[in-house]
């Protein structure tokens, strides 16, 4: 098969050139990087990467194939990948198919052969980069912002519900309702798996809707784009934290200080891989984290009369987390659910549903 020379043409002016992984799609987004050696697959399929053209930088992708079972969502979001060099020969027990199997599978228009890492040095000079996936070299990017909608086009449509399994862990079954803004599947894996009934709803769910389904917790999950543009959701969300034990992660992180008065702002690139070092402030512990997130919350926008800065991140010190001091919510910028890793953070889930089963025991004594 003839290979097809392909183009990123960047808003910068730079043009890199590669060839075609797939068929010769063209598509525009906005350029992030994402610097994890392992997990591209989970990486293809995170809602949270909706309207992104994706870098990764470990130069050879694909070693371990891909499968029908390592998903983050039912069907890739992301507008485009950009790789050094694809495996065209993975080799693992669950392997069941390449990298560029996937992404014909998918459509995902693709590039290898890219220099990744000049690429990545143009977004990190830069920061808001916004290119385009194309066959023309003198094509340019039309779109050059993030699309307000990206959350709308992720989230499910109608009620997910997910069965307990058995957990030794916990003696009584906690209810977890999900608002889904681009949830990843980890996140109700691992609370199934800690023995949690699991209900996934739309983002746009209303307050009334949520109190009749009669959850012992909430979590709000992760998703794309920027948290301003849900400005309209953030009344219904503060009702919610207000009433039920809440956990916020990333995106949803982000949501719960907007409606509690903060604010939030544009990192410079972006927090995006595997080996993110972050700091409990009342432990002292430092963990290795998995992000994706392109905004943080503005630390001096917090009020300190009612929130605790519970996580920073050690590179830049951005807040990596949040504890309210009279209510029973808890947020955290990072990905406790990270898979295929690091886990140092799962014990962000047990402790929540931990909090929500003592609650259960007292209910029904």
């Amino acid at each position: 098969m003839t290979k097809q020379t392909g183009y990123l043409v960047l808003n910068t002016g730079d043009v890199l050139e590669g060839e075609f992984l797939g068929d010769p799609i063209e598509q525009e987004g906005e350029m992030v990087f994402n610097t994890a050696m392992t997990g591209y697959q989970e990486i293809l399929t995170d809602p949270s990467y909706a309207g992104q053209i994706v870098t990764l930088t470990y130069p050879l992708i694909g070693n371990y194939g891909c499968n029908d079972t390592t998903k983050e969502s039912y069907y890739p979001a992301l507008a485009g990948l950009i790789i050094g060099i694809a495996c065209d020969q993975p080799d693992h027990y669950q392997s069941a198919y390449s990298i560029k199997d996937m992404i014909t599978k998918y459509d995902i228009p693709s590039l290898q052969g890219v220099d990744t890492r000049a690429l990545t040095r143009i977004i990190r000079q830069h920061g808001e980069v916004y290119g385009k996936i194309t066959t023309d070299k003198v094509d340019k990017p039309t779109i050059c912002k993030v699309n307000p909608n990206l959350v709308k086009q992720v989230s499910v449509t109608s009620m997910q519900q997910y069965k307990a399994l058995d957990s030794p862990s916990f003696h009584q079954k906690a209810h977890v309702v999900v608002i889904d803004f681009g949830y990843k599947h980890s996140i109700t894996h691992s609370l199934v798996e800690l023995g949690c009934e699991v209900t996934v709803v739309p983002y746009d769910t209303s307050f009334a809707s949520i109190k009749r389904i009669d959850p012992d917790g909430v979590i709000l999950s992760n998703g794309p784009g920027d948290p301003f543009n849900l400005q309209g959701q953030l009344s219904t969300l503060k009702q919610v934290a207000q009433t039920y034990s809440t956990l916020g992660i990333c995106l949803g992180h982000q949501l719960i200080a907007l409606a509690f008065g903060g604010t939030t702002k544009r990192l410079p690139y972006g927090h995006r891989g595997s080996n993110h070092p972050v700091k409990d402030l009342v432990t002292g512990k430092v963990y290795i984290t998995s992000q994706n997130h392109g905004y943080v919350v503005d630390d001096v926008s917090i009020n300190n009369m009612d929130w605790t800065i519970s996580h920073r991140n050690v590179n830049d010190q951005s807040v990596e987390g949040l504890k309210h001091k009279h209510l029973d919510i808890t947020t955290v910028q990072f990905h406790p659910e990270a898979n295929p890793g690091p886990k140092d953070t799962q014990e962000i889930f047990e402790h929540f549903v931990e909090r929500l089963s003592k609650k259960e025991v007292k209910q029904h004594a």
